[in-house]
């Protein structure tokens, strides 16, 4: 995967994908990451609620990736 930038928001994807990809469920992983399986659920579910750092756990546990951020970017208004 080439540098892309992802929103708060666009984690929650990528963590289901990942962990998805893992072969791993939801309750498997909460055990990995010593959470409760309703907030894996949530992290993936529910991209609004405030779980970014769950988020890049998973991801940075069942992905090659590291997670780097937060980027801010200044746009004219």
């Amino acid at each position: 995967m080439k540098k892309q930038f992802f929103d708060e928001k666009q984690l929650a994807g990528l963590a289901k994908k990942y962990r998805e990809q893992s072969g791993k469920n939801k309750s498997e992983a909460a055990t990995e990451l010593g959470v409760h399986r309703a907030s894996v659920s949530v992290a993936e579910e529910k991209p609004e609620q405030s779980l970014t750092a769950l988020r890049i756990r998973m991801i940075e546990k069942y992905s090659p990736y590291k997670v780097v951020g937060p980027v801010y970017l200044l746009e004219k208004k």
